[in-house]
């Protein structure tokens, strides 16, 4: 399996919002959409809601980070974005990897 690369552009996230279904618990969303590649490409949404920039990139390091450490476990060929809830702000990497781990398990994206 080839290693994920990041999904960028705008018009990228906006076909995996329109397209693909989505699940979500107390900390994250996930949509997950095929995507016809042999390799994954991450999406990482924290919105201004959440906090400043400061809280914005210490959560986003630590969704890319869970990710990156479980990457062997997902299924290839996902276009995956993963959305930031405002509850997450103060929440500790062990939380965030349980509930990341928790949702891509309610997308069956997961290889067991």
């Amino acid at each position: 399996m080839e290693f994920s690369e990041s999904l960028k552009s705008n018009r990228d996230f906006k076909n995996v919002y329109s397209k693909a279904k989505s699940y979500a618990n107390k900390y994250l969303v996930m949509y997950v959409l095929e995507n016809g590649l042999n390799q994954n490409r991450l999406g990482i949404s924290v919105s201004k809601k959440v906090g400043n920039s400061v809280v914005r990139h210490r959560l986003t390091r630590l969704v890319r980070e869970s990710y990156r450490l479980h990457e062997e476990m997902f299924n290839s060929g996902l276009d995956i974005v993963v959305i930031a809830r405002a509850s997450a702000k103060n929440a500790k990497y062990s939380d965030i990897e349980s509930a990341l781990l928790h949702v891509s398990k309610l997308h069956k994206c997961i290889v067991k």
